[in-house]
C-alpha cells in the first residue's frame, strides 16, 4: 500500500505553530496530529484560536512560525495559492460562494487539484437540494444550501484534506442533521477533516477526537472513547 494512502499516514501534522495578526500573538504552539480518514475538532469558546488555527494551515494569517506538514510536504514557507494544489479544501465560516452565479456555475469554477474530485452527478447525488437549485443564483439561497455549495465546490477540487469552520453556524436543525449525514459519508470515503465547530452535539458523535483550545493553545486531547469521562472538563471549557 502507499504510504500516502495507508490509515497510519500523517495527512496534517502541526508542530510549534505560533500565528500573529499584526502585532497580535494569537497561537501559542499549537502541536496536532490528524490521520488519513479520521474526523477531529477543533473545540473552544469563541476567540480560542480554533479558526485561526486553520486559517494559519492555509497561510491567510499576517505571520507563522513553527511547522505545518500537509500530506507529507512542509508548507510553513509556501505563499497561500500553492497550499491548495497539496489536496487542502478550507470551508470559511463566510462560505466564499459567487452570489452573482448560479449553483451550477458555482460548482463548475474550482479547479482540480487532485483526480479524484466528484464529479456532478455525485455531488448532486451527496447534495439533492442543490441539484433542484442548480439554476438558482447564489443570492437566492438559503443559509443551509449556501453551506452545501461551499461545501461542494471543494469537494469538486479532488481535495482530500477538508478544513471546515462553523459549517453549522446558524442553520436549522434538519440542515444540521443532513450535515452530519455529509460527513459521515465523506468519512467513508476515506477523506480526512478537521472541524472547527462550536455545537458539540453535532461534533461530538462524528469525531474520533478531539482536541480542546483555550487561549491560544491546546489544553486537552479527548478521543471518543473519553468523552464521557472528561465532561466536567467540557463544561468547564465550552459550558457543555
Amino acid at each position: 500500500m502507499n504510504a500516502l494512502h495507508s490509515p497510519e499516514f500523517e495527512q496534517l501534522r502541526v508542530n510549534d505553530l505560533h500565528a500573529f495578526y499584526g502585532e497580535s500573538h494569537i497561537l501559542h504552539g499549537i502541536d496536532l496530529q490528524v490521520r488519513r480518514g479520521e474526523l477531529v475538532t477543533l473545540l473552544g469558546r469563541n476567540g480560542s484560536g480554533r479558526s485561526t488555527t486553520l486559517r494559519a494551515i492555509m497561510n491567510m494569517v499576517g505571520r507563522r512560525t513553527g511547522s505545518i506538514v500537509v500530506n507529507g510536504t512542509e508548507t510553513i514557507g509556501l505563499p497561500a495559492h500553492l497550499i491548495p494544489r497539496l489536496g487542502v479544501g478550507f470551508c470559511p465560516e463566510e462560505r466564499g460562494i459567487f452570489a452573482s452565479l448560479n449553483v451550477e456555475e458555482n460548482l463548475l469554477l474550482p479547479p482540480t487539484v487532485r483526480s479524484d474530485g466528484m464529479s456532478l452527478d455525485e455531488i448532486y447525488e451527496m447534495f439533492p437540494n442543490l441539484y433542484e437549485r442548480r439554476f438558482s443564483q447564489g443570492t437566492r439561497l438559503s443559509g443551509g444550501e449556501q453551506q452545501m455549495l461551499a461545501m461542494a465546490r471543494i469537494l469538486r477540487t479532488g481535495a482530500n484534506l477538508l478544513l471546515l469552520d462553523e459549517i453549522t453556524e446558524g442553520l436549522a436543525p434538519v440542515i444540521v442533521q443532513k450535515l452530519a449525514e455529509v460527513l459521515i459519508k465523506l468519512k467513508h470515503k476515506g477523506l480526512t477533516i478537521v472541524l472547527v465547530e462550536q455545537n458539540f452535539r453535532f461534533a461530538a458523535p462524528l469525531a474520533d477526537r478531539h482536541y480542546l483550545m483555550e487561549h491560544g493553545q491546546i489544553v486537552e486531547q479527548i478521543s471518543a472513547a473519553e468523552l464521557d469521562a472528561k465532561q466536567e472538563l467540557l463544561h468547564r471549557c465550552l459550558g457543555v
